[in-house]
């Protein structure tokens, strides 16, 4: 805090006695002026909070590209890394134009947003700068969760359109339903207007984020159809393995470290006391939000481990790495109003939503290179599903609001209505993303405006559209460097020319 505030005994002494008014109003003075202070430190803590989580969200986007990278063949990695950069600045823009105004810019009947345009007449009472950097990192996450859906045999154009879409309409749309003051199913609406008397609760995006990335990259997927190899004549699955687990390794790291701010950030203030004098406070819910972060990804990963071990016979990293982040995934709903131990439930029962996707996939020939979105999907719709069932009366007052009667988890004796609000959550947004990226993903089918040719698809799109491999690097399927033989070259005779 800026600025000495002075308040002596000499110059109370001269204000006392006859003039005691004069000497009430100086008092007062002076501690509205301390109020004044202590208001702006508040402000001013609470920002900073904000801004760094949407610092740590954003550092996600290098997490995706390293685990997008590590998961595909090494002749498709400059085009993966592009697509996850474009992520970022195709976001960037159309969510300043429009995105932001859709989904927080005061609504129409609960559906729309329809002012901030642009951030015109921002900021805002409710909102500030960092409100609107710490949305924007988390609309362009749900844009790259789709991209691995769709990687290896995606024109460049379609990556474009699509990312763009998405983070400018389709997600702003969802993120308005539920997270906006505003949305028709939002906890955050008066107490006598919620759905179900409570609303669907989803803290920091199981649905909001998770499945609309997930669903968005199925469509897509679907409509593509496979990679080329990815499947014989017979049905029989042929994997075509990513060309580094270290860099899924790296990426899975630092998607972990930026989940910190994905989930506890999500509070968007930390100066929040929940019994003035207290030490509890919005901190320790901060706190708890991260543990059970931690210790659903956790259990999700071991779980992966041994259950890969047990059905394939091998110690699979990249699959682990997978399993972490379904635990992940399905825990950002409810981490915020469910105790640790439920958390370990969360992460448990998250790794056989992704076993049973992965096995589903594979029957129906579905092909997504990095499981995008058997995780984000399957493992976000029994997220929003944990949170019906194990969320905790005290912790979603304390979030939430206290509400007299609110509904509460379903096994924790809060009754049925929350779930019921989570299932509907689960419908609207999968069929509103089906109808929306579904229908553009088939528009650019028809324009020929989707998948490459199968000639550049066989040579890797780094070499047929980006001018060049990432690295010198052979796939285990690629054939061509068994062709090339060195040259002999005789002592005395000019050397070739390359």
């Amino acid at each position: 805090m800026s600025g000495a505030l002075t308040c002596s005994v000499a110059d109370l002494s001269a204000l006392l006695g006859p003039n005691a008014t004069a000497a009430a109003d100086y008092i007062c003075g002076q501690l509205g002026t301390v109020n004044n202070k202590f208001t702006d430190a508040a402000f001013a803590i609470d920002n900073t909070y904000l801004l760094f989580s949407a610092y740590l969200v954003f550092a996600m986007q290098l997490g995706f590209a390293m685990l997008c990278a590590g998961s595909v063949r090494a002749k498709n990695t400059m085009n993966i890394m592009l697509t996850n950069v474009l992520d970022a600045a195709a976001g960037g823009l159309f969510y300043y134009l429009f995105g932001y105004a859709f989904a927080y810019g005061g609504s129409s009947e609960g559906f729309i947003g329809r002012h901030n345009f642009a951030l015109r007449d921002f900021p805002t009472l409710t909102a500030d700068y960092s409100f609107f950097l710490y949305q924007w990192a988390f609309a362009i996450a749900a844009a790259g969760i789709t991209s691995g859906s769709i990687a290896e045999r995606t024109q460049f154009v379609a990556y474009l359109i699509y990312s763009s879409f998405l983070t400018g309409f389709v997600y702003p749309v969802v993120s308005h339903w539920f997270w906006s003051p505003d949305g028709w199913a939002s906890p955050f609406r008066p107490a006598g207007d919620r759905l179900f008397s409570t609303g669907a609760i989803d803290f920091a995006g199981s649905g909001v984020v998770h499945m609309v990335g997930g669903i968005a990259g199925l469509w897509g997927a679907l409509i593509e159809g496979p990679r080329r190899g990815r499947f014989e004549k017979s049905g029989r699955a042929i994997a075509l393995r990513g060309h580094s687990a270290s860099l899924v390794v790296l990426g899975t790291f630092l998607l972990w470290f930026g989940w910190y701010g994905f989930n506890p950030g999500s509070f968007t203030k930390i100066l929040v006391p929940y019994n003035s004098g207290s030490s509890y406070g919005q901190w320790s819910g901060i706190g708890r939000t991260a543990v059970t972060t931690t210790l659903a990804g956790c259990t999700a990963a071991l779980t992966t481990l041994f259950g890969k071990r047990l059905l394939s016979g091998h110690w699979n990293v990249t699959d682990v790495c997978n399993g972490l982040l379904g635990g992940f995934a399905a825990i950002t709903a409810g981490c915020s109003v469910v105790e640790p131990w439920a958390a370990i439930v969360c992460g448990f029962v998250a790794a056989l939503v992704l076993f049973g996707c992965n096995k589903l996939a594979e029957i129906v020939q579905y092909d997504d290179p990095l499981e995008a979105a058997q995780l984000h999907g399957g493992c976000g719709a029994w997220g929003l599903i944990f949170v019906g069932l194990f969320a905790k009366e005290k912790y979603l007052n304390e979030v939430y609001g206290a509400t007299v009667g609110r509904p509460y988890g379903l096994l924790m004796g809060g009754g049925g209505k929350l779930l019921g609000a989570q299932l509907v959550q689960i419908l609207v947004v999968a069929g509103w993303v089906s109808a929306t990226m579904g229908t553009l993903f088939f528009i650019l089918k028809k324009l020929n405006l989707l998948r490459i040719s199968e000639k550049d698809e066989m040579a890797g799109m780094d070499m047929t559209r980006h001018g060049g491999f990432a690295y010198i690097y052979y796939d285990n399927d690629d054939e061509s460097h068994r062709a090339i033989q060195l040259q002999r070259v005789d002592h005395g005779s000019p050397l070739p020319r390359v």
